[in-house]
């Protein structure tokens, strides 16, 4: 597979969502979890989202359970919590693995198009984000710790591409 146009997910209230319908825009692809230390960056996604949504980006969240056991709930309970608590509008996947021999497809072609620190193709912990070009190509990884409003930069060169 040679783009992200070429992979599938499942909605988190489980219908299919062909990424090829974000073609020709920017996208940002996190795995998301709701009890992490990090999880107060669903409000910088959803800046995010609502400041460049409209101008071509799209932020699509992906739950995970595989670090530290902090996404246990169903995709319905997920779902809930990410409104309620963030008012996340961006589109939510249903919950997925991001390592290992059950790891999602468009995650092992994320992580071998954009490897991490000294070529390791594990995903590290929750709120690993890939942005990717209008193009289907991946433009960079950045890390749990790099917070949403420090893309902006990148996101608005991805955009202007």
């Amino acid at each position: 597979m040679s783009t992200i146009y070429d992979f599938e997910a499942l909605s988190i209230d489980g219908q299919p969502v062909s990424l090829e319908q974000f073609r020709g825009q920017a996208m940002l692809i996190v795995n998301t979890a709701s009890a992490c230390g990090f999880t107060p960056q669903f409000a910088g996604l959803e800046k995010l989202h609502q400041t460049y949504g409209g101008k071509g980006l799209a932020v699509l969240g992906f739950p995970c359970n595989q670090f530290g056991s902090q996404d246990p709930g169903s995709n319905e309970e997920i779902g809930a919590f990410c409104q309620r608590n963030y008012g996340v509008s961006f589109p939510m996947m249903s919950k997925i693995e991001v390592n290992g021999a059950d790891a999602h497809p468009l995650y092992r072609w994320l992580t071998a198009e954009a490897p991490g620190l000294l070529g390791s193709k594990a995903i590290k912990w929750n709120f690993t984000k890939f942005l990717v070009g209008k193009d289907g190509r991946v433009i960079k990884r950045y890390a749990p710790q790099d917070a949403p409003d420090k893309l902006a930069k990148d996101i608005e060169a991805a955009l202007a591409a």
